[in-house]
């Protein structure tokens, strides 16, 4: 399973959680904010906090945090901790 990770829009922070199947719980300074789930290449849609049915009302700060969420796998950060000792 995909350990947490952090990201930044602007000045504000965001904490990620991995829930599987494309599905992240988001923390906006440090309160559950949303979740979000892939639903295209270039679309995020928010789950329902109660019942985890999507809305698919267009949401421009999922989609924001969303292809930052992409860009994450596609570029994850070197951790220095991981170095293999010889």
């Amino acid at each position: 399973m995909q350990q947490p990770f952090d990201i930044e829009i602007g000045n504000i922070n965001y904490a990620i959680f991995p829930e599987g199947n494309d599905t992240y719980v988001v923390f906006k300074e440090g309160k559950e904010y949303v979740q979000i789930q892939k639903d295209t290449a270039e679309q995020w849609i928010k789950l329902d906090s109660e019942t985890g049915i999507p809305k698919f009302d267009f949401d421009e700060e999922a989609n924001q945090i969303g292809k930052l969420i992409t860009a994450y796998h596609e570029n994850p950060p070197i951790d220095e901790d991981d170095d293999e000792e010889e």
